[in-house]
């Protein structure tokens, strides 16, 4: 009888335990290996992602891959490319968690939408690039932008689907 007993309490167990067995593995086992963290970076990798050095232990290994990666690419940058650049960093540096997710989340549906809708936001957003400091707080205070010289017509679907957008995420991973 004892040995009945211990049979089903090890049959149970072992039900209780497989669900968790069953489990694919999470990204955090099978995902991005661990990255360096800011002491273990090279002098020239620190110089690029300096602007990022403050927060780069906090940053989770995913994120400091992909700022790796941007960093291998930075010396091939022209000299201009390589400014904007350190300076969308710092920008990104100074976001909160939460307007970063924002701005990963305008990036995404920015990318989905139809090639003709996302060149006109570009188109929209370079029209409000050349404005004067005072024409740009000017536009955010009536929440307008100019139209652009060539702006195309919105078509229906267009113009019912109207995003948060910018370009200006694209360099944030």
């Amino acid at each position: 009888m004892a040995k009945r007993l211990a049979g089903r309490i090890a049959f149970i167990a072992f039900l209780v335990a497989a669900p968790a067995w069953a489990e694919p593995p999470t990204t955090a086992v099978i995902g991005t290996p661990s990255q360096p963290p800011w002491s273990k970076l090279s002098p020239g990798q620190r110089a690029v992602l300096a602007p990022l050095g403050a927060e780069w232990d906090r940053l989770d290994h995913i994120r400091r891959k992909k700022w790796l990666l941007i960093a291998e690419r930075f010396p091939g940058l022209k000299p201009d490319e390589q400014r904007r650049l350190h300076d969308r960093m710092r920008e990104w540096a100074l976001l909160t968690p939460e307007q970063r997710e924002k701005v990963r989340d305008n990036y995404k549906e920015f990318n989905q939408l139809p090639a003709e809708r996302r060149q006109a936001v570009k188109q929209k957003w370079e029209t409000y690039n050349s404005l004067s400091e005072e024409e740009k707080a000017q536009a955010r205070r009536d929440g307008r932008l100019p139209k652009p010289a060539s702006d195309p017509k919105p078509t229906p679907e267009a113009a019912a689907s109207r995003p948060a957008a910018t370009p200006t995420a694209q360099a944030a991973p």
